[in-house]
């Protein structure tokens, strides 16, 4: 067999594997949109109180049992942001979205939108960042902490993206529409409804 044979093999099951992965990246990125838009439309609003927030291994977080038994057993040993949160009279652990993480105060109170025990945005903060994150922050320069910071700006683009859609859609405006365009959507509807006002 020839050289040029063998790398022509190589290159072929490479483009194979390639446009596999990128299928099934696309399946789990359509999944991952569904199941975000799912838990924005049931999310309700709760004022908590922070008392601590780490980052565990799911297993050692103290989640309920049923959401330890939902989960597969490969995510147990996955480390997850959590944040341990008074509300009302009840003390519960919480998942926190990675995006709004470091923005939670502790022991502070802040007025959150939730979808069962998963934390999606925070709205207002009462109190102040403690040392201690203030601390956190100056230290982030470790490759870890760059790679995480960047997932956490794609995924705080990803819910403004959806909240977007959501808010166009509540508004009657097209679904496909990017925010520039639901902006001029608006301004020439606001142009119209001024010039038959005069």
């Amino acid at each position: 067999m020839h050289w040029w044979m063998i790398v022509l093999i190589v290159v072929a099951v490479v483009t194979v594997i390639l446009v596999l992965l990128y299928r099934f990246g696309n399946k789990l990125q359509e999944r991952q949109l569904s199941q975000k838009q799912q838990m924005i439309e049931a999310a309700q609003p709760a004022t908590m109180l922070i008392i601590d927030k780490k980052v565990l291994p799911m297993k050692d977080a103290g989640l309920p049992k049923v959401v330890m038994d939902q989960a597969p057993k490969r995510y147990h040993k996955a480390k997850l942001p959590i944040v341990k949160a008074k509300i009302g009279s009840q003390i519960m652990n919480m998942i926190c979205d990675d995006a709004i993480f470091d923005s939670i105060p502790t022991k502070g109170e802040v007025k959150a939108m939730i979808s069962g025990i998963y934390i999606l945005s925070v709205k207002s903060v009462r109190g102040k960042k403690s040392t201690t994150d203030e601390e956190a922050d100056k230290k982030k320069k470790g490759f870890r902490n760059k790679v995480r910071a960047r997932q956490a700006e794609y995924q705080r683009q990803l819910n403004d993206q959806i909240l977007a859609k959501k808010q166009n859609k509540e508004k009657g405006l097209d679904k496909t529409m990017t925010k520039e365009e639901a902006k001029k959507a608006r301004e020439k509807a606001k142009k119209i409804t001024d010039g038959l006002n005069k």
